[in-house]
């Protein structure tokens, strides 16, 4: 009988992201890994490396997952800060990873940087345009951006970042959704198209 390495690759991938986003990479056992995958542990040092690397993937499968969950929207930024909002609030532990990798990994991984800096032109170009304000960086506009879609994630009082959504009851839910659509769109509106 042989092993479907897909299978066994992608359940460890499964079970890294669960224990990555509650321990973060130094807190993280690759014995745990491997019990609630079903895998031998050697497997993830034969198809990942290290831990490190494992942890790099694991962010790296989570980011293209998101980006296809999520296309970027130059021409609708405060939807794409909405549509981001909506994949945090099913995906709740990206916040936790993100967390993770900011405290233990702050460089850019893999793709990361690349895709951010596509983003990045690519608001530039729409602020030649016209398209969106001048009055900020391209990389300032598109962080702001970002941030207003994270940040009801960030700021939940008493509750960690992985649980924020949850906790929320609909209505709730709905104005900080709003909230969030509506700060981005005030920050990207060209000067001449506000009151």
């Amino acid at each position: 009988m042989s092993r479907d390495s897909s299978a066994t690759k992608a359940r460890l991938l499964d079970a890294a992201f669960t224990e990555f986003a509650a321990y973060g990479i130094a807190g993280a056992r690759v014995d745990r890994i491997a019990e609630a995958a079903g895998a031998n542990k050697r497997l993830i040092y034969v198809y990942f490396g290290n831990k490190e690397q494992l942890f790099d993937e694991v962010l790296r499968r989570a980011m293209t997952e998101g980006a296809e969950s999520v296309p970027f929207d130059v021409d609708d930024l405060p939807g794409y800060a909405g549509r981001i909002f909506d994949h945090l609030v099913a995906r709740p532990d990206l916040m936790r990873l993100r967390l993770w990798k900011l405290l233990e990994r702050p460089s850019a991984t893999g793709g990361e940087g690349e895709a951010l800096r596509r983003k990045i032109a690519a608001v530039a170009e729409a602020q030649r345009n016209g398209g969106l304000t001048g009055e900020m960086e391209p990389d300032d506009l598109l962080s702001m951006v970002l941030a207003a879609a994270q940040a009801w994630f960030w700021a939940a009082e008493g509750s960690d970042p992985g649980e924020a959504g949850r906790s929320w009851p609909a209505e709730r839910l709905a104005a900080h959704r709003s909230a969030v659509v509506e700060a981005a769109r005030r920050m990207c509106e060209p000067k001449a198209g506000r009151d």
